[in-house]
């Protein structure tokens, strides 16, 4: 994943760690290495700065080490549940041992009948047992792991990874990381982080190298940080943000206390020197995607031009309630405008309205997980919008003059069922970069 936070003033630090671990025995023995990490915050009580560092996993067999941050679990509570499951997974283990001992002694290397032999039943529900009361004991591990978060709150695997509860857990080592820990030390204390760096030190291991720098992996850190942040963060320099924007969520305050978690507070929130209007565009809550956002008046001056006067190229795919026939490009314009009875839906008007101008095009079908007695079929759909009208791609979609049929999960201009969202996802984003004058493109895959 892209790093969250600058590289510098972290990478000084972490170039200064080196040269201390030049010197460390423990490195020099050792015929491994590890991921470490440095994290530069501000105490925003004192406004002094702050340095953190973690190492991922354990520090030569330790989870505890003075002048590192502590893991996101409670070391005491690990190692109790550790000792509770270890000995009935060793007496497991013993047992399929003498079992398999056994079973080759009674066939010898001969395969035959060995499938259907009493013996081979008995190894293979051994092996069941042992699996699932090491997944058990897994699960309580996981249960243990608390995650700071921006905002002030904490999470658990329970509160954001899919399924978690029905036995669904995350890959081994997600929480272990570097910059998880980093950041969660920082959260819990308050301090607002300003730098990230993370390297490899010690005997190469896979596609890592001694003292090269590395950003959080996509495999863990990419499940874990979005959530602790607040915000999926794909790209950011000084004078932009690029987020994949969740579903649901606001892209800038609205009316009300209750309206105020958005992308902008939560991006202000991470980025205290942000001006204090960074949204050049937005995205419907219910829709998901790529977001641009300027850090400086000058980014914002120079995007906010380059949406007015559309050479911002966008694209978004949708999934359709029903089945649309159509090949190649296609181009719409419908004119519409608000429902000042009924906001904040729009209605077409072929007098007041504004038109709003759409290519679109048929990607693929699909069969409808939840079928009603109408829609048993899905249309995948590429949109790219010339115009950027309020509710456009959902107007377009389910009017008869457009494509006749809502985008499924559509409140407002269909049918949301238990369960779903809007289908409507940004996935490519196309500008010049406000500062260095080049193009470029960020790439969001929908996630459904």
């Amino acid at each position: 994943m892209f790093p969250p936070f600058p590289l510098e003033p972290a990478k000084t630090h972490a170039l200064a760690l080196m040269q201390e671990l030049d010197k460390n025995p423990l490195f020099q023995e050792s015929q491994s290495g590890l991921m470490l990490g440095i994290l530069v915050c501000r105490n925003p009580k004192t406004n002094q700065e702050v340095v953190l560092k973690a190492f991922s996993g354990q520090f030569f067999g330790q989870w505890l080490v003075e002048g590192w941050v502590p893991p996101l679990l409670n070391v005491d509570d690990y190692h109790a549940q550790v000792q509770q499951d270890d000995g009935a997974i060793q007496e497991l283990t013993a047992e399929i041992q003498d079992l398999k001992q056994k079973h080759k002694e009674l066939l010898g290397d001969s395969d035959s009948e060995k499938n259907n032999s009493p013996l081979f039943q008995q190894l293979q529900g051994l092996r069941l047992r042992r699996r699932q009361l090491s997944n058990q004991s897994l699960a309580a591990i996981y249960n243990l792991y608390q995650f700071p978060c921006a905002d002030g709150s904490t999470r658990s695997f329970a509160d954001f990874y899919p399924d978690f509860s029905q036995g669904n857990l995350p890959p081994t080592g997600t929480g272990d990381c570097c910059a998880p820990k980093l950041l969660g030390a920082a959260f819990s204390q308050g301090l607002v982080p300003l730098s990230l760096a993370e390297f490899f030190y010690g005997a190469a291991a896979g596609n890592r190298r001694h003292k090269e720098f590395y950003p959080p992996c996509d495999e863990k850190c990419g499940l874990v940080l979005p959530v602790m942040l607040g915000l999926e963060i794909l790209y950011q320099d000084d004078s932009i943000v690029v987020v994949n924007k969740a579903a649901g969520l606001l892209s800038v305050p609205g009316r009300g206390e209750e309206n105020q978690d958005c992308v902008v507070t939560r991006l202000q929130r991470l980025f205290p020197h942000c001006i204090s209007q960074p949204s050049v565009h937005r995205l419907d809550q219910d829709t998901s995607g790529l977001l641009v956002l300027a850090l400086t008046q000058e980014a914002h001056r120079e995007l906010s031009r380059q949406f007015m006067e559309g050479t911002v190229y966008k694209e978004y795919e949708a999934l359709l309630r029903g089945r649309v026939v159509a090949s190649g490009w296609n181009h719409l314009e419908l004119p519409f405008r608000l429902d000042v009875d009924n906001r904040p839906r729009q209605i077409y008007d072929e007098v007041h309205g504004k038109v709003g101008i759409t290519d679109w095009k048929v990607l693929s079908y699909h069969r409808c997980s939840q079928e009603t007695s109408s829609h048993k079929v899905l249309t995948r759909v590429r949109f790219v919008p010339r115009t950027g009208r309020t509710h456009q791609l959902r107007l377009h979609a389910m009017h008869e003059k457009g494509l006749g049929i809502p985008i499924q999960g559509d409140r407002l201009y269909g049918l949301r069922l238990p369960g779903e969202r809007l289908m409507l996802h940004a996935c490519r984003l196309s500008f010049t970069h406000p500062k260095t004058k080049m193009p470029v493109e960020f790439i969001s895959p929908a996630p459904f």
